[in-house]
């Protein structure tokens, strides 16, 4: 089930839906990267500007590549 979860980016309240597992992942890389989730998001926010699709929907993509990044093997 979708929830909203309300962030703030670049100074102005949002709110992004998404499953909690992704909210979860999503946390678990920000800590990983030792960032606030709300800086990861914004991040996010801003390559998002390259392309169209809302907040949410990059937020997934973003999790879906690092997953894959995660569990593709390097080149031999």
């Amino acid at each position: 089930m979708i929830q909203k979860y309300s962030v703030s980016i670049r100074g102005h309240a949002t709110s992004i839906s998404l499953e909690p597992e992704f909210w979860d992942v999503l946390c678990a890389l920000a800590t990983a990267q030792n960032k606030a989730v709300a800086q990861l998001i914004t991040e996010i926010d801003t390559d998002r500007s390259r392309t169209s699709g809302g907040l949410s929907s990059a937020i997934r993509l973003y999790i879906l590549n690092e997953m894959h990044q995660r569990l593709t093997p390097p080149p031999e």
